[in-house]
């Protein structure tokens, strides 16, 4: 079988990264901001915006030669909640999986769409964007990848299809979001607009941009699907580990427990939009739900506990890469140099019209977004600074958001600091060379279209609900 070129393992590439940030810090000046309390939650800083400062010459720092690996250990203790809800998750998913309901639904999907896969991927689109528009979510979507390549398998396309039916939703939902509570309305509140305005404007803007990847996507499975050879994953083995399984009836008790698992999800969808829900109420969640599908399958407590671990270890490559991923930004934390990053990229943007600014606005968050692939994090950061910019080069608020937005969402769909989608690569045995081959020229697509969208929010803004 032909090879596909020069590849590099996802862990092998970040952990490359971890040590690049070491060395930036020996030769970028090292400068911080002030930062005082978030208003509306004090655990959380946000930076002042005219506070940079060069750190003084006796409170540099120099980071000892094997700091890199302290960065790891850092990392791993930073990323600790999501890790344990990758594994939770993962194992409980495994739990469902042994009951056959989720593969029976799954498979009887695919027998009635195996000439329609663009139902099936107009229906992930559907989805995973909606789930990521509203509320953020993003985690919830690793444990399911490998049921979803096993069912691009069997429909003779492959494993980067699966990877794009998540995550190009994805990073349009996050992108284009309406209420998500960890990006959009933080950026909002610390811009100063009024919080959930423009959700329907972004609304449009996302359909927009799925109808974009829509395309890609599936002009891609298509060519795939004629001629597996076109595969940008030709050479990998994917032999084990996504069979189809023997028994996929659809029966009584397997239906009940899709009911209780979907109805589980809407729950926590509640939850997460009402009473301020996250990983915790998930993970407790996804247990409940575990053990009531358990109950309903008879499977006794030995069995459910041996199949809970054979999910959780499954999960061990993507979680060690969500833990690897954040030991970059670790590094450049420790080197003080993650601030100094921002203010060079972000002070370049003065003296231009506001047109040219917010499409540098989209640049510097998108080059931000490689730092700090967190929502959350880079709004804290940057937004301080890019609202008193957009007022001095009479960009609106609500496009410095946008940008803000743009930046950040579509960027994870290609940034490998991004541990979501680097460990669901893992998990999908999708090399990183092989998905930036596939979402690189998506990505060029849709920074043109975003640029498009920035300009005109600055002079139509107003009158399609973006208002300040």
């Amino acid at each position: 079988m032909r090879k596909r070129g020069f590849t590099i393992d996802s862990l092998a590439l970040i952990f490359g990264f971890i040590i690049f940030a070491q060395l930036l810090s020996y030769v970028v000046p090292q400068g911080t901001f002030e930062r005082v309390p978030y208003p509306d939650n004090p655990n959380r800083s946000m930076v002042v915006a005219g506070t940079y400062e060069a750190v003084s010459p006796d409170e540099e720092v120099t980071l000892p030669l094997w700091h890199f690996l302290v960065g790891v250990t850092k990392g791993l203790a930073d990323a600790q909640g999501i890790i344990f809800l990758i594994f939770i998750v993962g194992g409980v998913i495994e739990v469902l999986r042994k009951t056959g309901a989720i593969d029976a639904a799954l498979h009887r999907s695919v027998d009635r769409l195996g000439h329609s896969p663009w139902i099936l991927i107009l229906g992930c689109f559907a989805m995973f964007s909606v789930g990521s528009f509203t509320i953020g979510m993003g985690e919830e979507y690793v444990p399911l990848i490998p049921i979803i390549v096993t069912m691009t398998l069997a429909m003779r396309m492959d494993a980067v299809v699966a990877m794009g039916m998540v995550w190009i939703p994805y990073g349009i939902g996050w992108g284009c979001a309406g209420i998500n509570p960890f990006g959009v309305l933080i950026a909002q509140n610390i811009a100063g607009v009024t919080l959930t305005s423009g959700w329907e404007a972004r609304l449009v803007m996302m359909l927009a941009f799925l109808a974009l990847g829509f395309h890609h996507l599936y002009s891609y499975a298509m060519k795939v699907q004629k001629d597996p050879s076109k595969s940008l994953v030709a050479d990998i083995d994917y032999s084990s580990g996504f069979e189809k399984p023997d028994d996929i009836k659809l029966t009584g008790a397997r239906i009940a427990i899709l009911i209780v698992f979907f109805g589980g999800l809407a729950f926590f969808v509640w939850g997460a939009s009402k009473q301020g829900w996250y990983i915790t109420e998930l993970n407790t969640i996804f247990f409940a739900i575990g053990l009531i599908a358990a109950a309903i399958a008879r499977i006794g407590p030995s069995e459910i506990s041996r199949t809970f671990l054979e999910g959780c270890a499954k999960m061990v490559a993507p979680a060690l890469i969500v833990g690897f991923a954040r030991a970059i930004a670790v590094v450049l934390e420790d080197g003080q140099i993650i601030d100094s990053i921002v203010m060079s990229i972000a002070g370049a943007l003065e003296g231009f019209p506001s047109e040219v600014a917010a499409i540098g606005m989209l640049i510097v968050q998108s080059l931000t977004n490689f730092f700090i692939p967190s929502g959350t994090g880079q709004a804290f950061v940057t937004m301080p600074i890019m609202s008193p910019l957009a007022t001095l080069t009479g960009v609106p608020q609500q496009t410095a958001v946008l940008a803000f937005q743009f930046g950040d969402g579509f960027m994870n769909m290609i940034v490998p600091t991004s541990a979501l989608v680097m460990g669901a690569l893992a998990l999908g045995k999708v090399p990183y060379t092989a998905w930036f081959r596939f979402v690189g020229p998506l990505m060029i697509k849709i920074l043109v279209l975003a640029s498009v969208f920035l300009v005109l929010s600055i002079h139509f803004g107003e009158a399609v609900g973006l208002v300040t």
